[in-house]
């Protein structure tokens, strides 16, 4: 394998593994900026799902005690998005999968610029299921059409009055979940060839030490810390995507 490949591959597979430890989301939007420099778009996307399951599979069993916090809110958020994969697989056929990614940039930049220049984040200190649901449902529209699954719950869990534990215990196993849906999507389509198997096995011990480097980070920030956290990430993940998608 040439050095000029085999470096941005364990570049992409890093970058993914540290953001997912540490937010619990965020592989695609940073893996796939440097995959799609070396690999077509098929085989970067079905790198990147394997990626986010395993990492995020990991980062489950180093806060599994943290886990019980999000047991009521969950279901609330993956049952509606089982129906939202499918219909995001589907729609993705028909519509321009630039534009969208391009649309979804743009929001996070908005989101993330607005809230970062506040004195203080807005919180709901209400309980909501049904918008709980409603977001959910289109994290599961995103995942299936642009395996960008954590991007509206993020930004909903960011708004919430919850502790970084509270929030992680539904980011993390809801992507896990999503991800690993669409990985058998990927896998029914064929998409997992032996070359990609083999970039598989080479891109996953640097996904999971990065992985584990995020999520030590993660235990050292408060919880203030980790909500304005979130939002910087998504404003600094809104712009990689776009200028991904412009280039």
């Amino acid at each position: 394998m040439p050095i000029d490949f085999l470096i941005p591959l364990l570049a992409g597979a890093a970058c993914g593994g540290f953001i997912n430890g540490l937010a619990g989301f965020g592989t695609a939007l940073l893996s796939l900026g440097i995959w799609l420099q070396i690999m077509p778009p098929w085989q970067a996307v079905s790198i990147v799902a394997v990626m986010s399951v395993l990492s995020g599979l990991q980062s489950l069993w180093l806060i599994r005690h943290d886990l019980g916090n999000g047991t009521t809110r969950l279901p609330r958020f993956i049952l509606p998005a089982l129906i939202g994969i499918p219909l995001g697989s589907a729609a993705l056929n028909l519509i321009n999968a630039q534009g969208l990614k391009l649309a979804i940039a743009g929001f996070m930049l908005l989101y993330g610029a607005f809230f970062a220049l506040r004195r203080s984040l807005p919180q709901i200190d209400r309980q909501m299921p049904v918008a709980d649901a409603t977001i959910g449902f289109l994290g599961g529209i995103l995942g299936g059409a642009a395996s960008l699954s954590g991007v509206l719950p993020t930004m909903w869990c960011a708004m919430q009055p919850w502790s970084k534990g509270e929030t992680s215990a539904v980011l993390r196993p809801y992507n896990v979940t999503i991800l690993g849906i669409t990985i058998a999507f990927f896998a029914w389509h064929g998409y997992y060839s032996q070359q990609t198997l083999l970039f598989i096995a080479i891109a996953l011990p640097a996904t999971l030490i990065s992985s584990q480097i995020g999520i030590a980070v993660f235990r050292r920030l408060t919880d203030v810390q980790f909500r304005r956290l979130l939002v910087w990430l998504l404003f600094v993940s809104g712009a990689l995507l776009a200028l991904r998608e412009l280039a």
